[in-house]
């Protein structure tokens, strides 16, 4: 388990992170959501010991990172895919991760083939494409078989093949009762991956909770609706200040009004509907709800 309690970091007169406290519990991914600048990575070098905070704590299975005997057993981390020396091969440094904790080279070369690197396992790190740098990135975070795993942007560079494999892999770490943190600016993948969220903005904490809640909380939805009245339904919804928008004849797309006040209005005016379908906000509209105002670089 993960857990941050009123964490603090200040860099000058630019306080990162304010006061965030939330906990990453083992047996689910939770994505780690923020716009750029809101503190989400010096949060992660915080977590893993890189940054010392100015306030606060953060600990790894109940223990600061740092104060583990053996810390890769404890929780791997990928959090710059570029961090490789570029003249080592990729067996070579993870083998030397490896000799850091006693971990066998046998290890090295399950990781090399968990993250199909395999055939590329001789090649220097500085030949490696973007996405080949992840999985290296990704195959360090698992060498030491940890109880818990934080990957910031582990998709970034990846074809389709190669983040339905990441998204896989988080799943499984999770079903296995692992801890996952994993950071990502693709919401249309954390609906699909993430259970459970935690969003910041401007280094303080706008949400913990789970995506069908978010969405429940803080967006609200449209509704399709037919009708071979379209424009007097329109004008009625605009005089009661709904917002509506049309993509083609006798068809309106209204937010600001529920599919029941619709139905309402619709009969009290005498107007007939052929369809009315609620439409449930996905995370993206729910996330852009949430931190429209929290955004560091408009």
């Amino acid at each position: 388990m993960i857990e941050v309690r009123a964490l603090s970091k200040r860099f000058g007169d630019k306080l990162a992170v304010d006061q965030l406290s939330f906990t990453v519990k083992p047996g689910q991914v939770t994505g780690f959501l923020g716009p750029n600048g809101a503190g989400k990575s010096t949060t992660m070098r915080m977590i893993v010991g890189l940054d010392r905070p100015s306030d606060g704590v953060a600990t790894v299975n109940g223990r600061a990172y740092r104060e583990h005997g053996a810390p890769l057993r404890q929780m791997g981390a990928l959090l710059d895919a570029k961090s490789v020396h570029k003249g080592r091969t990729a067996r070579s440094h993870l083998l030397a991760l490896a000799q850091t904790h006693g971990i066998p080279a046998a290890r090295v070369d399950e990781v090399l083939g968990m993250v199909g690197l395999e055939s590329a396992a001789r090649r220097r790190a500085g030949s490696f494409s973007l996405g080949m740098g992840q999985r290296l990135g990704i195959a360090a975070a698992l060498l030491g078989d940890p109880a818990a795993v934080i990957l910031d942007e582990p998709v970034n560079g990846l074809d389709p093949d190669g983040v339905l494999w990441v998204r896989n892999l988080l799943k499984g770490l999770a079903a296995e009762g692992r801890t996952v943190l994993v950071s990502s600016h693709l919401m249309s993948e954390m609906a699909v991956t993430a259970e459970h969220l935690v969003i910041i903005g401007r280094g303080r904490l706008l949400a913990d909770t789970t995506v069908d809640d978010l969405i429940a909380r803080v967006a609200v939805g449209s509704v399709l609706v037919r009708t071979p009245e379209a424009t007097a339904l329109r004008d009625a919804l605009v005089a009661g200040r709904a917002t509506v928008t049309s993509a083609e004849p006798g068809l309106l797309q209204v937010s600001g009004a529920s599919a029941a006040e619709i139905g309402d209005l619709a009969r009290r005016h005498g107007i007939a509907l052929h369809e009315l379908t609620p439409r449930r906000a996905s995370l993206e509209e729910a996330y852009m709800e949430l931190t429209r105002t929290a955004v560091e670089y408009q």
